[in-house]
């Protein structure tokens, strides 16, 4: 439940308020007496919103070549000065070459080279694949232009030259270079690259029928973009086939940008209605009829998250889930007959996540696999013609996310944090079986690791971080973890942002009683006196898509609440049970068929534990906000709890589960013709009788991820119990409420203006 919606459509650029109270300014006046801070809540929130100081920034876009003896990525340009180079650097010893300059990638004489949003090399490394003039498709860029230089000849070259700008999407080389094909319109295209002759692969694409890329829910919940994969000897393209005829309809409408309403139509199901149907097809290359995968079930109530073809062109390889998301099945298929055989099986009484790492180890008998059948996330070998699986990663831990293989030693290379959910640590076991798993990140950073393996596993690129350290990215070379050479160390950002951190962040753990402790972190002023008592503002999100207490930066949110820690609060978070910390299975799906009790009396519990263990809290002045999840938390603790909150922040909540889409809800809440008490239950909308105290309800209205809908429902519903609330509508704003100039600013100056306004900062004396 986090999407960002790309729309085409100008965002309007002013807010406007459809509540009970207007704000007038964007920072209200300091509180008589309030403790004069070294610089103003309104100036930090605009170096960090509007200025953007504080943005770390990103090495790459890198792509390794030579199984990792080398690697290339974009720099600025020297020679061509505001445009960017494509350099290559030998691994080991650091030499840097200019790949491909810029002054290669201008499309016509006398004018600027091309903007590289991405790119690609050939395998034989004859051409470059550039992707620019990239366009959001609803979260992401994905739609743009392409365009070929080839090394030979130095021609430079658009592809689908009779398509309009920016039509295409996921433009990949065939596997000997020759060939690119792509989406357009919905449908396949191949283009010959020496001909420049285009084939049409499929003719059906519409509003409804979808070929080589996904409809609106695949994307959101099962990250499905790229929609198509070249069979290894170039000769079939296998690709995802949507028809959402049947599927519900949503519109959102945008009234500001011009004089008459404009309407956008997609399919969105909503949990328990009709789903898309999706079908896997193989084609020829070189045009002809589809072969399609034959598998069990209907095409409705079966999900298909992941397809790669088997190593050779023989086999496709595809993950089918049925609709509850409790089994996924993997299956071989033969792209000549369709056929599918079964090779695992996978099960679960609540939920299973799709697999991202199934990979084959060497020698093609066994596939990587990852499943919480023994209770904790581990790593295993299944056999390709069936029978038991090989436990790779033995212990009571579970791993976060395997990171690659290094075929040459037999080792699997994975993170995990034993004994820690708040950090991430690269960790290694032998393929063989033989050992247990060994650290590998120094025992001397603590903290949040993520590691880009190289083909063969010799090097990395390693990006670390801390909730006070932004992060750096260095190249190391593997087994040892040696640091190479820092690739991006944002000395600068870290350099600015070194006064706002002050005093660090503290994690704790809280016993909320019942055998419980859940991790936090906390924020305190900096002028921090424990013999009085401040305001608590808890931050909240409490669903199984994420967990908030980890040691990594988190950018602007985090900083966020240093400002307004430094304004005189005490900023903390906790991750209650059914969020995915890596603490085993029972932790992470407790929650099944219940988002949204559990976690609001967990959440309620660890604050009456705080303000009991730490006097220096005001009991009499505690918030809560959220966004999204967190905002439908925010909702649940102000109107089940309303001895213990006073204010509350909601931003794009879900106040009835029931409007959200089929993937999400139905795999952590199972059908609502099913389980019609726990949809109720879980729903704030029906407890919103409980309302005592200020509630701000914030929403963007062209919300695609997170209907604007829920929110209208809620507020007539508040309407109808005759409760005062303030609502702030922010027009044709996506989920993450950040269109249009200045709009992130005037958010959070709101969030923060609202939070001062009623619940005053700074401390107390203690009665």
């Amino acid at each position: 439940m986090s999407a960002r919606l790309a729309d085409p459509r100008r965002p309007a650029a002013r807010a406007v308020a459809l509540a009970a109270a207007l704000f007038a300014s964007l920072v209200i006046p300091a509180v008589a007496g309030e403790p004069k801070l070294p610089e103003t809540l309104e100036g930090q929130l605009q170096r960090i919103f509007a200025k953007k100081e504080f943005d770390a920034k990103k090495f790459g876009p890198a792509r390794w070549q030579e199984e990792g003896r080398a690697f290339t990525t974009v720099e600025p340009s020297e020679a061509t000065p505001g445009a960017k180079d494509i350099v290559r650097y030998d691994s080991a010893t650091g030499t840097r070459r200019v790949a491909v300059a810029a002054s290669r990638l201008v499309p016509s004489p006398g004018g600027a080279p091309l903007a590289v949003d991405d790119y690609a090399w050939s395998k034989d490394g004859k051409r470059l694949l550039v992707f620019t003039n990239a366009k959001k498709v609803w979260r992401l860029k994905t739609r743009g232009d392409y365009w070929v230089l080839d090394f030979d000849t130095g021609k430079l070259r658009r592809l689908g030259s009779a398509a309009p700008e920016a039509a295409l999407m996921f433009a990949k080389f065939s596997p000997d270079g020759r060939r690119v094909a792509y989406v357009r319109d919905h449908d396949l295209w191949v283009e010959d690259l020496a001909t420049g002759a285009i084939t049409r692969l499929t003719s059906d694409g519409s509003d409804t029928i979808i070929n080589g890329t996904s409809d609106w829910v695949y994307e959101e919940e099962f990250h499905v973009r790229d929609g198509f994969r070249w069979s290894p000897d170039g000769t079939r393209i296998a690709f995802w086939h949507f028809d959402d005829s049947g599927v519900g309809i949503f519109s959102l409408i945008n009234d500001t940008d011009t004089t008459y309403p404009v309407v956008t139509r997609y399919g969105y199901p909503t949990a328990g209605t009709t789903n898309p149907s999706v079908r896997i097809g193989i084609v020829p290359a070189a045009g002809g009829t589809p072969v399609w995968v034959d598998l069990p079930g209907d095409t409705r109530d079966n999900y298909v998250p992941r397809m790669e073809w088997a190593e050779g062109p023989t086999e496709l390889l595809l993950q089918q889930m049925n609709r509850l998301q409790n089994r996924n099945d993997v299956w071989l298929a033969n792209p000549d007959t369709g056929r599918a055989r079964l090779l695992l099986h996978d099960e679960d009484k609540a939920w299973l996540d799709v697999v991202d790492a199934w990979q084959w180890l060497p020698g093609n008998r066994e596939l990587l696999w990852v499943s919480d059948r023994d209770g904790w996330r581990h790593v295993w070998a299944a056999p390709r013609g069936g029978g038991p699986m090989r436990l790779l990663t033995p212990g009571d831990f579970d791993i976060l996310k395997v990171a690659g293989l290094d075929d040459r030693r037999g080792l699997l290379y994975f993170t995990a944090s034993p004994g820690d959910a708040t950090r991430a640590y690269l960790y290694r076991s032998r393929l063989d079986g033989r050992g247990g798993p060994e650290r590998v990140t120094p025992a001397a950073l603590p903290g949040t690791h993520v590691y880009d393996l190289s083909p063969d596993g010799s090097f990395a690129f390693h990006t670390y971080s801390r909730f006070d350290k932004p992060p750096a990215t260095d190249l190391v070379r593997l087994p040892r973890h040696t640091s190479v050479r820092v690739l991006e160390d944002n000395a600068q950002v870290a350099a600015g942002a070194a006064p706002l951190l002050d005093p660090p962040v503290e994690f704790f753990q809280v016993d909320i009683g019942e055998g419980v402790t859940l991790d936090g972190w906390m924020l305190r002023p900096r002028d921090f006196d424990a013999s009085k008592k401040y305001p608590l503002l808890m931050y909240v999100y409490g669903e199984p898509a994420g967990a908030e207490v980890v040691d990594k930066w988190w950018g602007d949110r985090a900083l966020f609440h240093r400002a307004l820690a430094a304004s005189g609060y005490v900023v903390a978070c906790v991750d209650n049970q059914g969020t995915p910390a890596p603490k085993g299975r029972a932790w992470r799906k407790i929650i099944y068929g219940s988002i949204g009790p559990l976690a609001t009396k967990q959440q309620t519990a660890a604050v009456r534990r705080l303000l009991e263990t730490r006097p220096y809290l005001d009991p009499a002045r505690v918030a809560s906000w959220g966004w999204s999840g967190g905002g439908s938390m925010t909702l649940n603790l102000l109107f089940r709890s309303p001895d213990l909150y006073s204010v509350g922040m909601s931003v794009a909540p879900v106040p009835d589960q029931r409007l959200y889409d089929t993937i999400y809800q139905e795999r952590y809440m199972g059908l609502p013709q099913d389980n019609a008490e726990g949809y109720h239950n879980g729903s704030p909308i029906y407890f919103a009788e409980g309302l005592r105290g200020r509630l701000l309800l914030v929403h963007g209205s062209g919300d695609d991820n997170v209907h604007f809908q829920g929110s209208e429902r809620l507020v007539n519903r508040l309407i109808e119990l005759g409760k005062p609330f303030d609502f702030m509508d922010y027009p044709n704003r996506t989920h993450s409420i950040s269109e249009g100039e200045g709009t992130s600013l005037h958010l959070h100056a709101l969030l923060a203006r609202y939070l001062r306004e009623h619940l005053p900062a700074g401390p107390r004396p203690r009665s």
